[in-house]
């Protein structure tokens, strides 16, 4: 997320590292490569494309704080997936 430390990377891969051990197939954006332009447009073009082909979203605490979240949230529920909260503790509700 912009203006988090490390763009909150680690807590993405924390939270596909849980999913993936739960055995869920996880399409992790911070494990997406720099689009060529450099710039959020450019991450956001693929986050949506990613939205549109999974079945559901896990959201990481603190995502309302982060726009590019809440656009991916309102781009799921408008297409109509599932979307569920990543608890603190690690715990996931899918």
């Amino acid at each position: 997320m912009t203006g988090r430390p490390q763009f909150n990377y680690p807590a993405f891969h924390q939270a596909a590292a849980l999913l993936r051990a739960a055995g869920h197939v996880v399409i992790n954006p911070a494990e997406n490569p720099a689009p060529a332009c450099g710039s959020w447009i450019g991450y956001m073009r693929m986050s949506v494309a990613q939205v549109a082909s999974v079945d559901c979203l896990v959201m990481l605490p603190g995502w309302p704080h982060s726009k590019g979240a809440r656009i991916e949230f309102i781009l799921a529920k408008l297409l109509g997936l599932a979307t569920y909260p990543l608890k603190k503790k690690g715990s996931i509700p899918v």
